[in-house]
């Protein structure tokens, strides 16, 4: 009888720990936060679509949310599983919610909402020095932001040095302010902030890290090197430059070994692997996850047609991941079918939106995006690197 009390003891008490309800602050692209209490089951999808019922958000297959574990490591919140096993730290939880597959056709994207948060984000990607580009580009998409947050310039609101009331890129000459303040004022003029946002999408669009989430690694030769997967393909970069771009449709197979990642692929039509060492095993994971996907999102033209990757040549060893959700031509075309009356774009006030001084002298130089970031301690999922990785 006292057995199968303290059976009933033991049953109901992990009963009530499994219903027990755990706090989750997801920080959305303009750093204000939502939180919500979740069970030990709930799944991933569950915090995706709570966000994107808060923004009243349609094209949502380009977003995701991200987290950073104890050992500093970056992942993406797998949909399908639940959130509780996902994590390997205590609740509550924080994560981000971020754009994971940027859009390949910006001009196919329906609503205004949808390009807002595309905004919002290579907003980032610029301030962290993600997105590489010369002065006159940067000078434009300065001009763009200015626009869209302060409307068309005023010489009574707008003293001399207003554009340095921006933190725009992670350092900004006064050279660079002065030529953002004179496109501002005369080639700006009368585009509503959802044009002016536009014409940053656009423009980032053309250029090479558009979209380039940087992974740090070394090549065969020990050189810092930092990959990267886009619609276009895999990337390599060292320093400033691109040195490889591999199409989709020439990338037969990516694998990892420990903390080795392998490209098999085409080039001018040989067959070419590439391997790359990362600093640890989750990190090398990582990588591999990220490309799989991408390739998934990109490369096929049906959801339908995309099998269980897995990370060795022998089925049942090593990793194995499955691709859940809608490819870019099938998001393109539910976006094509949207009927709804838009949503309303509720925009951040400028005083929220601009970066706080003590933050700014932490991040990199510009022109030199893909070089490694010091995160502060609440940039942490923002950083390329932590600081136990730099070269």
């Amino acid at each position: 009888g006292g057995r199968a009390a303290a059976m009933i003891r033991f049953r109901s008490s992990s009963i009530r720990s499994l219903s027990a309800e755990m706090k989750c602050t997801v920080r959305l692209l303009d750093d204000s936060e939502i939180s919500c209490h979740i069970q030990r089951e709930t799944k991933g999808q569950f915090l995706i679509d709570h966000i994107c019922n808060y923004y009243s958000l349609l094209e949502k297959d380009y977003f995701g949310i991200r987290y950073v574990d104890p050992e500093k490591q970056r992942h993406w919140l797998e949909p399908n599983k639940s959130v509780f096993k996902q994590m390997k730290s205590h609740p509550p939880y924080t994560m981000c919610f971020r754009v994971k597959f940027y859009p390949h056709e910006p001009l196919k994207i329906k609503e205004e909402l949808t390009r807002y948060l595309l905004y919002l984000q290579i907003k980032r990607d610029i301030f962290h020095g993600r997105l590489l580009c010369s002065f006159s580009d940067a000078a434009y998409l300065g001009a763009c932001i200015v626009q869209a947050e302060l409307g068309d310039y005023d010489p009574d609101e707008h003293p001399e040095n207003y554009v340095s009331d921006f933190k725009i890129f992670p350092k900004q000459s006064q050279k660079l302010e002065k030529k953002i303040a004179e496109m501002h004022k005369n080639d700006f003029r009368g585009q509503s902030p959802a044009v002016a946002e536009f014409n940053l999408l656009l423009k980032a669009y053309s250029l090479e890290t558009y979209g380039v989430d940087p992974h740090p690694c070394k090549d065969s030769f020990g050189t810092t090197t930092f990959l990267g997967f886009t619609a276009a393909g895999f990337v390599v970069f060292q320093g400033n430059k691109r040195i490889h771009l591999l199409k989709w449709c020439d990338v037969y197979k990516l694998k990892f070994e420990g903390k080795t990642f392998y490209v098999f692929g085409a080039q001018k039509e040989k067959k070419a692997m590439l391997s790359f060492h990362t600093s640890t095993p989750a990190a090398c994971k990582h990588l591999w996850k990220c490309g799989v996907e991408n390739q998934a999102f990109y490369k096929y033209a049906k959801s339908s047609q995309i099998k269980t990757m897995s990370s060795s040549k022998i089925f049942f060893k090593g990793s194995r991941f499955r691709y859940s959700g809608k490819v870019a031509k099938e998001v393109v075309e539910a976006s094509s079918k949207i009927q709804r009356e838009p949503p309303e774009v509720h925009r951040t006030s400028i005083t929220q939106s601009r970066s706080s001084p003590s933050l700014n002298k932490q991040l990199i130089i510009n022109m030199e995006p893909l070089q490694p970031l010091l995160p502060s301690p609440c940039e942490e999922e923002e950083a390329p690197l932590d600081e136990g990785e730099l070269p």
